[in-house]
């Protein structure tokens, strides 16, 4: 009896990474219709933000009750990432994405002894993300800047059940709203998908028309000097295609997985950099591209 058992879950395995497959092979196309709901979520998610803000709940560590944010406060100082999946409602209704999916989730960590402006030099040292948060970027290049905009390309590399390669363009503004407070916004002005990325044959696919892994990215990145040490928060709002709902049960599992994952990585990856002083940006130049702003 139990040969069989492991037979059939080996045979619903196999079934299961058969449909992941089929479903990933799917081409997608983004619609006009998903595009306006991406953006109207985008905006509702800024207005929560900037309530946020007002409120003085610079981290979503300060939304919680005295008790638990306290407690919460404790285990990220010891050292864990706190992360959350968020949703932005209107009204106390979810905003509703046609053909598309919102992956809206947030992170923070401690970084004990680290400064503010050795944190921003590692954030702003675009030309070297390719080292510091290699594999998942692959290619990063500083292609404009001025004053506390950016402009950035990096290419994106995921592997799970496919390989996922993306040429991705990025317009980033970093404010001050306080002496130990920095924030940024960034968000995706272009994303290719790569078509057999590494092989001869490798080609962008035509921008909106592809698989639908991901078709716009924001991130919303904060950092506050306090408790000897730095809090460095990031959120990401992504949208890709929907899931068929036939297979949404086998599917929605990896939509929170896998960003829970990315934020995991991306979070440790820049505690290590400050650490060990990954970086070819002077804290002293990254500390007056902000400090100005809040002037």
């Amino acid at each position: 009896m139990a040969l069989i058992g492991c037979k059939a879950r080996a045979l619903m395995t196999a079934w299961a990474a058969g449909c992941l497959l089929v479903v990933a092979a799917r081409a997608a196309e983004l619609k006009p219709e998903t595009v306006a709901a991406f953006d109207h979520y985008i905006q509702a998610s800024e207005a929560r933000m900037a309530e946020g803000l007002a409120e003085d709940r610079f981290l979503i560590l300060d939304g919680p009750p005295d008790g638990r944010r306290q407690q919460v406060y404790a285990q990220v100082r010891q050292g864990q990432i706190y992360i959350e999946e968020l949703h932005t409602k209107e009204d106390g209704r979810s905003i509703r994405i046609p053909s598309g999916l919102i992956h809206d989730w947030a992170g923070v960590m401690f970084i004990r002894s680290a400064t503010f402006a050795q944190t921003l030099a590692v954030l702003q040292d675009y030309e070297n993300h390719k080292n510091i948060y290699k594999p998942s970027v692959r290619e990063s290049k500083l292609l404009a800047h001025k004053g506390n905009e950016f402009k950035v390309y990096l290419q994106l590399y995921r592997k799970s059940l496919v390989t996922v390669v993306v040429n991705m363009n990025l317009d980033i503004q970093y404010t001050q709203p306080e002496k130990t407070r920095a924030m940024s916004r960034s968000y995706s002005t272009r994303i290719a998908e790569l078509e057999h990325p590494g092989k001869p044959e490798e080609r962008e696919l035509p921008v909106g028309k592809d698989h639908g892994y991901i078709w716009r990215l924001y991130s919303y990145w904060r950092i506050e000097e306090k408790d000897d040490g730095v809090y460095v928060q990031v959120e990401s709002i992504a949208l890709s295609r929907s899931i068929p709902w036939v297979f949404a049960w086998l599917i929605n599992p990896l939509t929170k997985s896998v960003p829970r994952e990315v934020l995991s990585h991306l979070l440790r990856a820049t505690r290590v950099a400050i650490h060990n002083g990954h970086t070819t940006l002077t804290t002293e130049s990254a500390f007056r591209l902000t400090r100005f702003v809040a002037r």
